[in-house]
């Protein structure tokens, strides 16, 4: 069979099983399998495979359509135009976190503390360290796993960061201009309505927000206080119908300059303040 022939296969195979990005799987699969690019694909399309990498792409397939995350196949996910290691013990980079990582740029310069609280692979702190040289950066998480995951992504990437195992600010005693904080905001009673991929697949630690998604949000703001420098912003991404919410829970912590930025699609995805 054909590269091309092992393509329109592999397309119409995930599509019959409910892959929405179909193509787009069945291509970076077939490209991890073979180790090429669009362009040999391109001038080779009409080649036959051997017999092996057809067998390979075939299971790797099946994988895949019993909903396996494309990125736990392929090791890696794209992030602020980085690549990043990822498995099953850290949540995939999303895109809807980039608005995160843009907003604490705008309010983070060369010397300054930055904190990542809830860090998982790592990709906030990181993106936020190859941006802005000179920052003293340190990123906490409660997860073992997840740590090791961060330090090869900070390795991989050349940065210098400070990685804490800690229960939010328990292991934390020092003071930072930034915190930054992607946490875990799905309300319980909705993790059984998450696509496959994330309800089987990505660590429920890193998902579940309690009972009203908000758990997280609140623990922060009770201990956050004791981190921040006169004047240093507090920055979390949201899950879109929890603006108002986290609005609400800022300003009754005493924060000020209290803003939402919204994602592409429209919707809030950060809330951000400032502890005068």
């Amino acid at each position: 069979m054909t590269y091309r022939e092992l393509m329109g296969k592999g397309e119409a195979f995930l599509k019959k099983a409910g892959i929405a990005d179909a193509r787009e799987d069945a291509w970076l699969l077939l490209a991890m399998v073979c180790k090429i690019d669009r362009n040999f694909y391109y001038m080779h399309m009409n080649e036959e495979l051997p017999e092996p990498a057809q067998a390979e792409y075939t299971s790797v397939l099946q994988k895949r359509a019993k909903r396996i995350p494309l990125q736990h196949m392929t090791g890696e996910q794209e992030f602020m135009g980085l690549r990043f290691l990822v498995n099953s013990d850290v949540l995939i980079p999303r895109q809807d976190t980039e608005i995160l990582v843009e907003e604490a740029i705008k309010k983070i310069r060369p010397g300054m503390d930055v904190l990542d609280v809830c860090t998982g692979s790592g990709c906030i702190i990181i993106s936020i360290a190859k941006n802005i040289s000179g920052i003293r950066a340190a990123a906490l998480d409660i997860s073992r796993e997840a740590l090791l995951v961060a330090k090869n992504n900070a390795k991989l990437h050349g940065v210098s960061i400070e990685f804490l195992e800690s229960d939010l600010f328990a292991e934390i005693h020092g003071t930072y201009d930034v915190i930054i904080s992607n946490p875990p905001y799905i309300p319980t009673d909705e993790i059984d309505t998450l696509m496959p991929e994330v309800r089987e697949f990505e660590p429920h630690l890193a998902l579940d927000g309690s009972q009203d998604g908000l758990l997280f949000y609140r623990r922060i703001l009770d201990e956050a206080q004791y981190h921040l420098k006169p004047g240093g912003h507090l920055l979390f991404e949201i899950g879109c119908d929890q603006g108002q919410a986290v609005c609400g829970l800022l300003k009754q912590a005493g924060y000020s300059e209290i803003a939402v930025a919204k994602d592409l699609a429209g919707l809030d995805r950060v809330v951000m303040g400032t502890l005068l």
